[in-house]
Order: structure tokens, then C-alpha cells, then sequence
């Protein structure tokens, strides 16, 4: 026995050393930045990828930001736990405290909608087919971007050579509200990142908002994301290039699918047609109505990534959704905008995208965190990775093109901040579909 013992602890000995030099000999995985990246401008306003630090809380991680700021538009502050009175417009601070809604619990005596699920792969798309796939370190999430490079005159251009054709696997989950009459054009909302948990009450919420005649009966789109995160992924590709392919993916891809699977038909009417989103996906839930307002025009999101995340590295529009509310941030060039749906050069140069196009009717709410991502990629330090501050700047242009948006800064926040979307939720869904008529 006392041998047996001995061999045993002497393999498992073995074992261990052998495991520890295999952990020793793999890189670490570098995480989150959410500091001033290496070698970043903070100094000089007026040279490029400059970076603005003022009134900054660097104690968290992300950094806390101030409402107050003079980089941020104005804004009124409510008092904690309240929320806008119904259908107010403009920019508000809530929190920071963020009870969840009661709309957002199940109640008896509410008719419930049902749920029908299906795949999509990319061997049935023709949009994106092939798909994206970017070899990351096995356990190391976004392994590839953490620690790349970028192009050596351009802080904006990250360079990703770990990327390359695959394969995607998706599933649709299709929400139809018991009120629904089979064989009748229902409004709709597309959801993207379908099946995220920050959606797990949205369903309850609905059966709830709909038995109210706070919101119209309305089928559920949400659609999984092709999968992995930022450049050079599939779910980036989709998310995050400002071009209408995703909304047209959607159009003549997926909706046909839902109206066969689920049994429904789909309005039309680009008035009774929604998108919303989280992170990535909020950015193209925007991008979907501003491409196609014929097709949408109410926008729902949360935290939207309205950054530069965009890749392939575009050269007309180089810093991506940051080129919604701002110019790009490097040195003065020729850059493009979008009239009428198609990128001209832009007179004068780098103005952005909302402030240079006539209004389009959408309605937009969105919110942001004061602890909302800030650079979360130590290797991009290009001036337009501030989450925070990316959201304060869409409300401003909104506001001077004199969009219907509703933008709620939001206290004691991060990133896709789970208790305030349970707090804001049903006031978000019923703000959106103002003005649509509920039978």
C-alpha cells in the first residue's frame, strides 16, 4: 500500500509540473484595457487621435464619467428611481439606483405569447456566405485584438490577420403575441443578438405592455449574431460596418423564414417595423434605419457601439459608426458621406454622417452608462473608443438635426447595464412605438 502510495504521488507530481510548464509556456490572455492606451494623445486637442481625459474618475475600471462634463450635452437629472414622464424627448441623467420594472414580471391573468425557434446557417445565405471566423488563443477571447497592431500612420486601422472564411450557425427565436390573428400584417421588432441574456424579460414584458394597449401586438425578431466580437469577426461584420448590408440580410434572408416558420405575416408599413439592439448590435439597429428608413424607423438600444469598430478598415469612412455624430479623428483628409443612401465625397470634408443628411424619420431611445466601456483594446488608441462619450455626442447631433430620441445617461452604469435595461425596458418599448396605432 505505502508503495502504491508513493508511485501514485510521485505520477501525480509529474502531472502537475507537466501542467504548470504548459500554462507557463502559453501567453497570458490580455483582457479588457479600460485605461489610456500606450501611447495615446491626451495632450495636444489639436493634433490627431487626440484623447480627452477631463473630469474623468480613473478610481473604476472602466473610468467614471461626469454628466455634467462640458464634452456631454445638456441634460435634465431626475430624482433616483424615476424615470422620463411618457414620451418625453431630449437628454436625461437617471439613477443611480435601478430597480426593475413591474412590467418586467410575469402576471396572472395575462395572455402569453408563444416562442417558435429555428436555425440559419451560412450555407443558406448569400449575403454573408462565407462567414468570418478569426482564430483566437483557445480560452483567450479576443486574443487576436488584444494584441495586434495597427497600421503604422493610421491609429484608426487595426490590422487583423487571423481572420478568414467559416462557417456560422444561428438560431432565430420568433416571439407571437397571443392577441396576434393569423393571416394579418403584424408590426415587428428585430432584435439582434438574439437570445443574449440581457433579453431574458422581454417576452414577459411584452405579454404585459400589449394586455395594457401600451404597445401594439407585435411579433418578436430576435436573431442570434454570427458570432465571436469586434474586428474581424463574423458578429462584427454584420454589426458593425456602416453600410446597409445587415438590414438587407434581414430583408430578403431572414424575414421570409419567420413569416414560413411562425406562421405570421410581417407588415410592410416602415412605420410598424422596430429594430433594437445591445453593444454592436445597437449600433446596427440604427444603421438599419438610417440605410432604410422605407423599412424602419424606430431604433431601440442599448449601450450602442457607436465607435470605431468598423472592419475591413474602410478608407471612406474610416472611423466607422464614430463618423455618425463625429469627424474621424486623425489627420485632415478627403473623406466620404451618404446622400441618399450612397457614399459622395463630402463637402467640406469629414462632416459627419447625421449632421450632413437631410432628417430621416426615425425615432431613436438609447442610453449609456457613466462606467460604459472606455478603450477596451490597449492596442487602438485612435480617440474614438469612448462608449460614453460616442452616445453623448449622437444625442448633441440629434438633437441640432432635430431628431425625436429620447437619451438617458445613466448613473451607477456599465456596459449594457443589465438592472437598467430592467428598469427602462417596458418605458423604452412603449416610448419607441408612440404614435402607432394599438387596436
Amino acid at each position: 500500500m505505502t508503495n502504491s502510495l508513493s508511485v501514485l504521488a510521485g505520477a501525480t507530481l509529474i502531472s502537475l509540473l507537466s501542467v504548470t510548464s504548459m500554462a507557463l509556456s502559453q501567453p497570458a490572455c490580455v483582457t479588457q484595457n479600460m485605461v489610456v492606451p500606450p501611447g495615446a494623445n491626451t495632450t495636444d486637442k489639436l493634433a490627431p487621435f487626440f484623447i480627452d481625459t477631463t473630469g474623468l474618475d480613473f478610481k473604476t475600471a472602466p473610468p467614471t464619467r461626469d454628466p455634467s462634463s462640458a464634452n456631454y450635452p445638456r441634460a435634465t437629472e431626475l430624482p433616483d428611481g424615476t424615470l422620463p414622464p411618457t414620451g418625453a424627448e431630449g437628454n436625461f441623467i437617471i439613477g443611480p439606483t435601478h430597480n426593475p420594472a413591474p412590467e418586467t414580471i410575469a402576471k396572472d391573468g395575462v395572455p402569453r405569447g408563444t416562442t417558435k425557434s429555428f436555425t440559419l446557417t451560412s450555407k443558406q445565405s448569400t449575403i454573408y456566405n462565407p462567414g468570418l471566423i478569426r482564430d483566437d488563443v483557445a480560452g483567450c477571447t479576443n486574443s487576436s485584438i488584444m494584441t495586434t497592431v495597427t497600421a503604422p500612420d493610421d491609429k484608426s486601422h487595426m490590422i487583423v490577420t487571423t481572420s478568414h472564411p467559416g462557417i456560422w450557425s444561428r438560431t432565430i427565436d420568433v416571439y407571437v403575441p397571443a392577441q396576434y390573428v393569423r393571416g394579418t400584417e403584424a408590426p415587428f421588432i428585430v432584435v439582434g443578438d438574439g437570445g443574449s441574456n440581457a433579453y431574458k424579460d422581454l417576452a414577459t414584458t411584452l405579454d404585459n405592455l400589449i394586455a395594457q394597449r401600451r404597445v401594439p401586438p407585435m411579433v418578436v425578431i430576435q436573431i442570434g449574431n454570427g458570432g465571436q466580437d469586434a474586428q474581424g469577426s463574423q458578429r462584427g461584420r454584420e454589426y458593425d460596418t456602416v453600410s446597409g448590408a445587415y438590414a438587407q440580410f434581414v430583408e430578403r434572408e431572414v424575414l421570409p423564414l419567420v413569416e414560413t416558420n411562425a406562421d405570421v405575416r410581417l407588415t410592410g408599413n416602415p412605420d410598424g417595423r422596430a429594430t433594437m439592439g445591445l453593444s454592436s448590435s445597437g449600433a446596427a439597429a440604427f444603421t438599419m434605419a438610417w440605410f432604410y428608413p422605407d423599412l424602419y424607423r424606430r431604433v431601440l438600444a442599448f449601450s450602442p457601439t457607436m465607435v470605431n469598430q468598423q472592419w475591413p478598415h474602410d478608407p471612406s469612412l474610416r472611423g466607422g459608426a464614430w463618423e455618425y455624430h463625429s469627424a474621424w479623428t486623425g489627420p485632415a483628409g478627403p473623406n466620404l458621406i451618404s446622400k441618399a443612401g450612397v457614399l459622395t465625397p463630402a463637402e467640406p470634408p469629414g462632416v459627419p454622417l447625421i449632421v450632413s443628411a437631410p432628417t430621416k424619420p426615425i425615432r431613436f431611445w438609447f442610453f449609456g452608462g457613466d462606467q460604459d466601456l472606455f478603450y477596451p483594446n490597449p492596442t487602438i488608441p485612435d480617440g474614438m473608443h469612448d462608449w460614453t462619450l460616442s452616445n453623448a455626442l449622437m444625442a448633441k447631433v440629434l438633437a441640432e438635426r432635430g431628431y425625436h430620441y429620447q437619451f438617458l445617461f445613466v448613473r451607477n452604469a456599465k456596459h449594457v447595464d443589465r438592472p437598467t435595461i430592467a428598469q427602462t425596458l417596458p418605458s423604452a418599448l412603449e416610448w419607441i412605438w408612440k404614435g402607432f396605432p394599438i387596436p
